[in-house]
């Protein structure tokens, strides 16, 4: 199943490979659109669909694997595929060890590139969805006060109310309130459910003393 709201991009420097590229995505009923050059791609605004980029290696200006590290280095989530005439394995491995889908020689099958574009978007929707779980349970802590959040720290590792007031130099009764207001705010009811939140946040527990 394509996700929807999916878009491919194509970024090729030449025009038949271009329009070939064009014809193959619209046959299949992709959205797609149509580059020829790194730069021209990057000047459009990032799209907030799940989205695929088929992009040649070798181009002119900034090729294939030096647009890679300019969308790691800004944060975006595009996933790529690469197609080259010109391909090596040190190339190959550098560009999947990056995090692209595939890597593939011209001439290739159009089912072939069919399917790395389906796994593309699949991968990039599944990132999209984490990235809002995380966005969304980072969101959430920031409700917290400062000491509602140490305490928040110390339940995510297992200990009981009389140990994080031993550890915050506070009356458990005091803790046993932060606590109850954590999870309140946080719409959690138990301390799995809180640890669960905690980790789609990718915050690290406190460490014990």
């Amino acid at each position: 199943m394509v996700p929807p709201n999916s878009m491919v991009f194509a970024i090729d420097d030449d025009a038949s490979v271009r329009k070939g590229l064009a014809r193959l995505l619209r046959s299949a009923a992709y959205e797609s659109e149509i580059f020829e050059s790194a730069s021209d791609f990057l000047a459009r605004p990032p799209y907030i669909g799940p989205s695929c980029v088929i992009v040649d290696v070798q181009m002119p200006g900034l090729n294939g694997i030096d647009l890679q590290k300019d969308l790691i280095r800004r944060r975006r989530e595009e996933q790529l595929v690469f197609v080259t005439g010109h391909g090596d394995i040190p190339m190959c491995a550098e560009a999947m060890k990056a995090g692209a889908i595939d890597f593939l020689q011209k001439p290739f099958c159009d089912h072939e590139l069919l399917r790395c574009v389906q796994n593309a978007l699949i991968r990039s929707a599944e990132q999209q969805r984490q990235s809002a779980e995380k966005n969304e349970a980072r969101r959430l802590l920031d409700l917290l006060t400062p000491r509602e959040f140490e305490v928040m720290q110390l339940v995510v590792t297992g200990m009981l109310n009389k140990q994080i007031a031993g550890e915050l130099g506070t009356a458990e009764k005091t803790v046993k309130v932060h606590r109850g207001r954590v999870m309140q705010k946080l719409g959690v009811t138990s301390a799995p459910e809180l640890v669960r939140l905690v980790q789609r946040a990718c915050v690290a527990p406190a460490v014990k003393a």
